[in-house]
């Protein structure tokens, strides 16, 4: 069983939001282990707009390349650069090194949409 931590969100689409302190964006385990081993992000730059449910960027592996949908809308205020030169720690540290965006969020309502941490956990099993 792949780990899903219970202080984010999730979309269908394997992405994760954080629901508290800094606004941060990333993939799940379960997206990085069928990824296999990471070899390029590309992301968008900070001060860009992301809209909930659009493609921000790409993550590329040895098996495939794959867009990455924002879970919210919102300005991009930070980008983990460490991904630039370091792509692997999306596969070493999905939820912790491993972050692509920092958001600072549109509405009240960002969450609402997304799956509980119970929700996903039910879907990947």
């Amino acid at each position: 069983m792949f780990e899903v931590p219970d202080d984010r969100r999730y979309l269908e689409s394997h992405e994760w939001i954080t629901t508290d302190g800094p606004v941060r964006v990333g993939i799940t385990a379960f997206a990085q282990d069928e990824l296999g081993d990471v070899v390029f992000v590309e992301l968008p730059e900070a001060g860009e707009t992301v809209t909930a449910g659009d493609s921000f960027g790409v993550v590329e592996s040895i098996k495939a390349v794959s867009d990455l949908y924002a879970p919210a809308s919102g300005e991009v205020t930070a980008v983990n650069e460490d991904l630039f030169d370091r792509p692997e720690l999306v596969n070493e540290d999905p939820y912790g090194e491993g972050w692509m965006l920092e958001l600072s969020l549109e509405g009240d309502e960002a969450f609402e949409d997304l799956l509980s941490p119970e929700e996903y956990r039910e879907q990947i099993e």
